[in-house]
């Protein structure tokens, strides 16, 4: 099972300076983010994951305008069986819709969920 940890709140830097200090040593990891990075060079990530690792999103909703993207994104990024993955979400409008998204029967038996992340601004 690969363990799913939803990431949102604050700027785009911090949501990713928050996954690099989560990762743990040892344990396979993908990253997806929605949206773009903010164009400060040195990423956290950069530094944590093999450039493979961290998948690049456009924005939109991951339950309705970007469900296609997303769905593609993760049955992608699943094939690799991570142990962790994080998904970096820029907006948290249809947060509780996504969640039920990623626990329906097409990845339930792939994945579990932990607590979000939240990043204060």
């Amino acid at each position: 099972m690969t363990e799913v940890t939803l990431v949102t709140g604050s700027s785009y830097a911090a949501r990713e300076a928050a996954i690099a200090a989560a990762l743990r040593p040892g344990i396979s990891a993908f990253v997806i983010l929605e949206g773009l990075p903010d164009g400060k060079p040195g990423s956290p990530l950069q530094q944590a994951l093999p450039s493979q690792h961290v998948l690049r999103i456009a924005p939109g909703c991951p339950c309705c305008t970007g469900s296609l993207t997303m769905r593609v994104t993760l049955n992608r990024v699943l094939r690799q069986a991570p142990q962790q993955l994080f998904i970096g979400l820029a907006d948290t409008a249809h947060l509780q819709q996504f969640r039920a998204f990623l626990r329906t029967d097409s990845y339930s038996r792939l994945l579990t969920l932990t607590e979000d992340l939240h990043i204060a601004s």
